[in-house]
């Protein structure tokens, strides 16, 4: 009983043993292979080694030894396609040569593939490596990167995770996966692995900008504002930019600040169409908020000469070239709210001319401003309510309707409602048979140009 289970145990040792010997020959050979190639191009030079393993071929085109060998020669030489033809061949070939690493061959396809941006092609290789070596960096990276240019950013960052977890140490990755998460508008992830970047590379002005972006996006943006400025002056990523600084100025009503990010962007050589056109608009627009009507009308007609129908262009020029040449409509549209309730008090003492006219009360209102007044002439006395709009909207029956229910309030003879828009015609109704006057556009820039003429 006891010499068969002996002799059985030996077998089995016996044929580990084997199986060790040939896994370690195997594994060996393709080391030496590698090691046998780069000896061998060290001695005889490149177009020797490639001639020698060509004449091999030429016998025999299933030559795995030569594909091999020819193949690692044009991978370190950078020859993608000839890699691609290669290794593509070897990997058909690999079914019926068990001696062929299908990892190496499919890697080495694959890159190849991604180096002649033939990315489909080339993930399918590397997808079919990863399986057979889940753990390998460099397919893991190209894998990524393929996937990264077919907009797959989910399962790209994933492959630049893993690239992170197989070697901390190695930067080379946080490039890829800071752009793929900035990519993928993961902005706040994506700031660490772009900043771990710009520290390998800090004249990258690529990674700078989108870091800005990021950083914008991600709430912090005066330590964006400070990159876009330091980036104005850059020919490739300066225009976009001044730009964005000049949204950013903008939207905290530095007017000038943005004027000058739109100027710079201006001087800028090869600066794109549709960045160009986005850039004098939005100068022009600047111009105008900071009352400097004049520049701003000079912008948007060259926009208007160039690009006709160009957003709402047609209408801010036919606006401000009304406003240009009437100040005290500047005033009533764009000033500040001393200004306008003065220019609204002079309106009045215009409107009644021929009369003494006393103001008893002044509010202001979000979207308008109200004048209570006491107006006495030699044959009449009254008590006055105005109020007028900035809008150039049209007001509805609603705000009418409100007006002379605190005309009422007030105790109020008559009513004027003045805008330089109009009203509906709901509102225009509403007043039929009450002592309610609306007075739009056209009466309201006559009666401006009247005070112009008396100042």
């Amino acid at each position: 009983m006891l010499i068969p289970v002996l002799i059985a145990v030996t077998v089995a040792v016996i044929l580990i043993t084997i199986i060790l010997v040939v896994s370690g020959a195997k594994h060996n050979a393709k080391g030496s292979r590698a090691e046998k190639v780069a000896n061998s191009v060290q001695k005889k030079g490149v177009s020797a080694v490639v001639k020698e393993y060509e004449k091999k071929l030429a016998h025999d085109p299933h030559n795995v030894e030569a594909l091999s060998g020819l193949g690692s020669v044009y991978y370190d030489d950078g020859n993608w396609e000839k890699v691609w033809a290669i290794y593509k061949k070897l990997f058909e070939l690999s079914s019926a040569h068990t001696e062929i690493n299908v990892a190496e061959v499919t890697r080495k396809w694959g890159i190849a593939g991604y180096n002649l941006k033939k990315y489909d092609e080339a993930i399918n290789a590397l997808m079919f490596s990863i399986k057979k070596e889940p753990n390998a960096y460099e397919t893991n990276f190209f894998l990524g990167s393929a996937l990264m240019e077919t907009q797959v950013y989910d399962k790209a960052a994933y492959c630049f995770k893993k690239c992170k977890l197989i070697a901390p140490e190695n930067n080379e990755v946080n490039k890829q996966l800071g752009l793929c998460l900035f990519k993928s508008q993961k902005y706040k992830d994506s700031l660490a692995y772009l900043k771990k970047a710009l520290d390998v590379e800090p004249e990258n002005k690529e990674l700078l900008y989108d870091m800005a972006v990021a950083m914008t996006e991600a709430g912090m943006g005066d330590k964006a504002l400070k990159i876009f400025v330091h980036l104005r002056p850059d020919p490739v990523f300066g225009a976009q930019a001044c730009l964005e600084a000049g949204k950013m100025h903008e939207r905290t009503k530095d007017f000038q600040a943005a004027i000058t990010d739109y100027e710079i962007a201006g001087k800028l050589e090869k600066v794109p169409e549709q960045i160009a056109l986005q850039i004098k608009y939005r100068c022009a627009n600047a111009y105008i908020a900071a009352n400097n009507i004049p520049k701003g009308l000079v912008l948007l007609k060259q926009i208007q000469s160039s690009h006709p129908g160009y957003k709402d262009v047609d209408s801010l020029v036919s606006r401000y070239q009304e406003l240009n040449q009437n100040q005290n409509l500047q005033v009533y549209l764009m000033s500040g709210t001393s200004d306008f309730v003065a220019l609204c008090r002079k309106f009045i003492t215009v409107f009644f001319k021929n009369a003494f006219v006393k103001i008893e009360d002044v509010s202001v209102a979000s979207e308008s401003i109200e004048i209570i007044c006491d107006v006495e002439s030699n044959k009449w006395e009254a008590k006055n309510m105005f109020r007028f709009y900035r809008t150039q909207t049209v007001i509805g029956d609603i705000y009418v309707r409100e007006f002379h229910a605190k005309m009422r309030d007030a105790r109020c003879d008559n009513g004027y409602c003045v805008t330089m828009g109009s009203f509906s015609e709901s509102a225009h109704q509403y007043t039929e048979g009450r002592p309610i006057d609306l007075i739009e556009k056209d009466a309201l820039c006559a009666a401006l140009k009247k005070i112009n003429m008396l100042n």
